[in-house]
């Protein structure tokens, strides 16, 4: 729409269903092209993807001509189905329901690319529910524990 000028900058973050470690080594980067093309294709701007096997973020400079959780269900449902028409695990890959998303500044976006960029390293420390519980606290957001999935194992 001529005259509308937007600005927005959001993380989205979201796990693989039971958080089980299924985003392997030798497809991850073939997964985060598929869905670099996913966001692309909906008119929006991938800024990074990256993850660790049972969790992903992606970062997007978001255009709002497409609601969040139609975006959302874009990016999980055909890169589900992708991952299993490739047969690249044993049974069904699914991601869980639901998914976080959160808002940054413009003035935010370098260290927000380096934190995603910098899994491994990062969650050498923390555990996947540690780092998505840190993110709900941070933004202040409002979470039920019961919501909250446990890793495997705990």
């Amino acid at each position: 729409m001529a005259n509308t000028f937007t600005q927005i900058y959001l993380q989205f973050v979201f796990a693989v269903q039971d958080r089980i470690s299924l985003i392997r080594p030798e497809w991850k980067d073939e997964l985060y092209k598929y869905i670099t093309g996913i966001v692309q294709n909906n008119k929006h701007k991938l800024i990074a993807v990256n993850g660790m096997p049972n969790h992903l973020h992606v970062f997007v400079g978001y255009k709002p001509h497409q609601l969040i959780p139609d975006l959302l269900q874009d990016i999980k449902g055909s890169s589900s189905t992708w991952i299993n028409k490739r047969g690249f695990v044993r049974g069904k890959f699914r991601w869980q329901a639901g998914y976080g998303a959160f808002s940054y500044s413009h003035s935010q976006i370098d260290n927000v690319v380096k934190y995603i960029m910098n899994q491994e390293e990062h969650h050498k420390k923390k555990t996947f529910r540690e780092e998505y519980i840190e993110l709900l606290e941070r933004f202040k957001m409002e979470y039920d524990e019961r919501y909250i999935l446990q890793d495997v194992g705990e």
